[in-house]
């Protein structure tokens, strides 16, 4: 148990920032409070507004988030258009109807609790620490105040989250799923039944059909869509981007090394040790008898270790209870101070090296430390660090920059929008041209493209650009990236010529007229078989269930398990569309004979957590209902756009 919290502490530090770190808190979404324009409104919630730049800086600092954990896989687009606005809107109306919830009912959490959730933060977690394990309260105050905060005003906001994920998850604990109801569920998802599937496949009927030239003219009049060639164009643009912006800075060494002095503390690493452990484990809650056994084996082979200390790690894997440790001779590798537990931390820091503690108590139940090695505290050099703060201050750099031209593009384009040549001249950029660019983003030229942009191509196909070739307004495509574009030449949507496509439709025809045919067929069959059951022409017999489909498609899997299984054998037809028809023959229903237990438990979690969800769901829409939320923008809008 401590090995996997100490190995896998980084991911629990990133779920507690999941969790317990709220975006408004630390990386600079707007506070609730800000007064804003009742014009540019997007909702009301007891009479206090939601603005739309406040959803505006949400979405913005989303978008950026995933851009950074995602890297080359990040889809700027799944944070464009009305639904991803409109989802945004409605979290910060819950959170401010909780927010009432919390404040009304005096909700608070203790001083203790809130001193572990802020220890725990990724943020602060990695900040030095002094001989004593606790954080450095140099660094503590330097990271707050460059949120513009103080630790009071930080204690405060944090405590008050804290509560409202306490109500939350109150709530959401009050859900009970009755052990029938997982019972009967479970039921219908392990059931089995045994089919014979008769098939009508179009390929057995194309020789039947003989098309003239009038249902293939009226086969053609009626898809069209499907002969459509869409609108297209020939596109030049821009883009100013501030990743392009900090390849092109220079850093000087004074720049470089005043930045690595005011930032040492980063680089600090405190002194690191090396143990290792056998643990005999006594959870803190089992009874006095079982934890005092597990203490009187833990002497028994202290005793051991320290007569014979060279056979520590033989008697870790022979007897340490720590799963993660015991195999490797009880070795839970170099660790620094705040890595585990205080009672096993304090006696492995008073080691030496070489030594071995006496028995420690922890919640976990009896250790046996012996400390392996040392690593003295250090400060990695500027050398080391080098290319890691070049970028940083690149970055920097190009950000100040960006946000000094970015008015002056978007201006550029915009007063002289006959040409984008203006534009790439000022700023030195290179004007990129695109041809066959449509609508609709087009996969094939990736979704870091520009170009697809929903944002920019409304923009590129709007009245004006089209008729008369103006440049687009500069678009923000993704953070401190904006784009703007002109359509260079336009090609409206066609229809091909009959002539063109006449062996498409032929193929077309042919196709929809043998799947109706075998369509016919099977449903002939099925009506004759429910009058006189025969297995003749049906295939091998094959075991299906609602987990377990065997090469069936998921209609047909959904009617075999819908089906009326009262008397067998049952009957039941499926269209498949295009691949035809098939009859299913059901002769057998059948249970598991053992349920799986560990999937039985996963289940009736699976269960409890939705039954929660839609709990809290529902606590959710009473606090709204009360607090009277009013909307008074359409989700789309983006400031500026509010509600007319």
């Amino acid at each position: 148990m401590l090995d996997f919290v100490r190995n896998n502490r980084r991911l629990m530090l990133l779920l507690l920032l999941v969790l317990v770190f709220p975006s408004f808190v630390f990386f600079g979404v707007e506070s609730y409070s800000r007064f804003m324009d009742s014009s540019h409104d997007a909702a009301k919630v007891d009479g206090r507004a939601i603005s739309v730049q406040e959803v505006d800086n949400v979405v913005r600092d989303q978008s950026e988030r995933a851009r950074q954990i995602l890297g080359a896989n990040y889809d700027p687009r799944q944070f464009e258009g009305p639904e991803a606005r409109k989802a945004v809107l409605e979290q910060l109306i819950q959170q401010r109807v909780m927010a009432n919830a919390v404040a009304s009912e005096h909700l608070t959490v203790s001083d203790a609790r809130l001193l572990e959730e802020i220890s725990s933060l990724p943020a602060i977690a990695q900040l030095p620490r002094g001989k004593d394990g606790k954080i450095d309260d140099k660094a503590y105050l330097q990271l707050l105040q460059s949120q513009g905060m103080t630790p009071e005003q930080f204690d405060a906001r944090m405590r008050f989250e804290l509560a409202m994920q306490q109500l939350g998850a109150s709530v959401a604990a009050t859900a009970f799923v009755p052990k029938s109801l997982i019972e009967r569920l479970m039921a219908a998802r392990d059931q089995q039944r045994e089919v014979q599937a008769l098939l009508f496949k179009p390929a057995g009927y194309t020789a039947k059909v003989q098309p003239d030239a009038a249902a293939l003219r009226a086969y053609y009049d009626s898809h069209q869509q499907d002969f459509s060639v869409p609108e297209q164009a020939k596109v030049e643009y821009l883009v100013l981007s501030g990743e392009a912006l900090a390849a092109s800075q220079a850093v000087t060494p004074e720049e470089l090394k005043s930045y690595y002095e005011s930032n040492i503390a980063r680089f600090r690493v405190d002194e690191q040790r090396r143990a290792s452990h056998i643990l005999i484990s006594a959870p803190k809650d089992a009874p006095a008898a079982q934890r005092q056994a597990a203490k009187d084996k833990a002497t028994k082979l202290l005793e051991e270790v320290r007569k014979h200390p060279d056979t520590f790690a033989d008697v870790a894997r022979k007897n340490s209870q720590d799963p993660g440790s015991a195999e490797k001779g009880g070795d839970l590798g170099f660790m620094g101070r705040g890595a585990l537990v205080k009672p096993f931390e304090d006696a492995m820091y008073a080691l030496k090296e070489g030594q071995i503690s006496d028995v420690v108590e922890t919640d976990f139940g009896y250790h046996i430390i012996k400390l392996t090695g040392t690593k003295p505290a250090e400060t990695r050099p500027l050398e080391a660090v080098r290319t890691e703060l070049e970028a940083e201050l690149r970055k920097q750099f190009a950000d100040k920059k960006f946000a000094e031209q970015a008015d002056a593009f978007g201006n550029t384009v915009y007063e002289q929008a006959d040409s984008l040549k203006p534009a790439a001249d000022k700023f030195k950029l290179t004007i990129q041209t695109a041809d066959n660019v449509t609508r609709q983003p087009n996969p094939a030229l990736g979704a870091q493209s520009p170009l697809n942009n929903e944002k920019l191509l409304k923009a590129l196909f709007s009245d004006d650009a089209i008729k008369n070739k103006r440049n687009t307004e500069a678009v923000q495509v993704a953070p401190n990236t904006l784009v703007a574009a002109r359509i260079v030449a336009y090609r409206p949507a066609t229809v091909r010529k009959f002539e063109e496509v006449e062996a498409q439709v032929r193929e077309g025809y042919i196709a929809q007229q043998a799947a109706a045919l075998a369509r016919k067929d099977g449903e002939a069959r099925l009506a004759a078989l429910k009058q006189a059951d025969s297995a003749e022409g049906f295939g091998p017999v094959q075991t299906v269930s609602r987990t377990k489909a065997d090469g069936m498609t998921p209609q047909a899997v959904e009617a075999v398990m819908r089906a009326d299984a009262a008397k067998l054998p049952a009957l039941v037809g499926v269209d498949l569309g295009a691949q035809g028809y098939a009859v299913y023959r059901i002769t057998k229903v059948s249970q598991p004979a053992q349920a799986n237990p560990a999937q039985r438990q996963a289940a009736a979690q699976q269960l409890a957590q939705l039954a929660g969800q839609s709990d809290l769901q529902a606590f959710y829409e009473s606090l709204k209902a009360r607090a009277k939320v009013k909307m008074l923008a359409p989700a789309g809008a983006t400031q500026g756009q509010g509600a007319e």
